[in-house]
């Protein structure tokens, strides 16, 4: 199994991904975190919203993202927002392994994504995500919570922020909690465009 474990998401200058509450998630604030995605060929096409989109830089990192995934972790919260807000060909088209306690069968959606309930914590689900990925990469998709736990574990090879020129004041901070005394960051890379800078690094135990 030669695949990376990663996590990639969108961050405020001041250090958020993510509204408090549930129901601030689509709303304006986040829409302008993330407004540098939406105008994206690929993450058009991928979420059937029509034809035609922006290419460049950016629309490459978002393929290359997706196209590199070959299972992911996500935490129940997180799960439980985009059953709500996903279509019905959820965006994922690989299998995803949702951390939670609650029992469920898998949930098959049309399109090649599965989603699976792991009711025995982080490991057994990054375990079966290896597994499924084969010689892919696993996204550790969020929530933060989730993320973080990841990190924290010494689970993380690899992560990705898009930062994004917008402050949010209040929110789910990425690193709130963060074991410094574990985590040391190799730089990557950076790359600027003209909506976000992309930085990636690698994490080694400290």
């Amino acid at each position: 199994m030669a695949g990376k474990v990663f996590f990639s998401v969108t961050m405020s200058l001041d250090g958020f991904i993510a509204p408090e509450s549930l129901g601030d998630l689509m709303g304006q604030q986040w829409m302008e975190l993330q407004q540098w995605i939406f105008p994206q060929r690929f993450f058009r096409e991928n979420l059937k919203l029509g034809e035609g989109g922006e290419e460049g830089r950016d629309n490459d990192i978002v393929r290359e993202t997706f196209e590199r995934t070959g299972a992911s972790v996500m935490g129940k919260r997180m799960f439980d927002a985009g059953e709500q807000m996903w279509p019905e060909e959820a965006p994922f088209h690989t299998p995803v392994f949702v951390v939670t306690h609650t029992k469920r069968d898998p949930w098959e959606r049309p399109g090649g994504t599965t989603f699976h309930f792991v009711n025995d914590g982080i490991e057994t689900a990054l375990d079966q995500a290896r597994e499924a990925a084969g010689d892919r990469d696993v996204r550790i998709a969020g929530g933060g919570a989730t993320i973080l736990e990841h990190l924290n574990a010494g689970l993380i090879d690899e992560f990705s922020i898009a930062l994004s020129p917008v402050l949010f004041g209040s929110g789910i901070r990425l690193f709130d909690g963060v074991d410094a005394s574990r985590v040391a960051l190799e730089p990557v890379r950076s790359e600027p465009s003209s909506r976000v800078t992309h930085l990636t690094y690698a994490v080694h135990p400290r």
